[in-house]
């Protein structure tokens, strides 16, 4: 987990905060989730979740490290291929993938204010999206890529909690997405 801003394995106990913490801040958001909502739902005491995390920052760091562990290995596979469509195709199914399994929570990990500020503040966070989005848009700068990266980005996060697709299955919904994600990123021609 270096490569996020995880500290390594957590303990059993930490691990049952950070699960009971994702349910929860997908359900109400990261603001609306107080500690002792989070520790009603693990069967602690609030003093048993300040003896796993000092802060209510440090569980949400906790849960964007685990949230952003998982996607490492994309990002690995995509940085080890030389072909950049290639290299995007990878990285971008598998964000596809994670998103849609996790509707609900990603909205409130992209927009929360508390996650947005924690993202900007967490440098191993920024340099991780750092590494995704060189993936996504390429070496270059270009202003069209970058918003076309940013356009994918709300399209995705919208489309998955948007009531025309409530019913759909996630196999379906990642094929989907992943086709519209893959027409917003196509390279701008000068």
């Amino acid at each position: 987990m270096s490569s996020t801003g995880g500290s390594g394995d957590y303990s059993v106990a930490q691990q049952r905060v950070i699960a009971a913490s994702l349910e929860l801040f997908g359900e109400h958001g990261v603001s609306a989730t107080s500690l002792q909502m989070i520790a009603d739902a693990v069967g602690v005491t609030k003093a048993a979740v300040y003896h796993q995390f000092k802060s209510k920052d440090e569980v949400v760091i906790a849960v964007m490290a685990s949230e952003l562990a998982a996607l490492a290995p994309a990002v690995e596979a995509a940085e080890a291929e030389p072909d950049p469509q290639a290299a995007r195709d990878i990285l971008l199914a598998r964000v596809v993938d994670r998103m849609v399994t996790r509707r609900r929570l990603t909205r409130v990990l992209q927009y929360d204010p508390v996650v947005v500020r924690l993202l900007d503040e967490h440098p191993p966070f920024a340099q991780f999206m750092g590494r995704l989005h060189r993936v996504l848009l390429g070496a270059g700068t270009d202003p069209a890529a970058r918003v076309n990266a940013a356009v994918m980005s709300a399209a995705l996060s919208a489309a998955l909690i948007h009531p025309l697709v409530t019913d759909v299955d996630d196999a379906t919904l990642s094929r989907h997405i992943l086709t519209v994600a893959r027409r917003i990123l196509v390279p701008a021609q000068s």
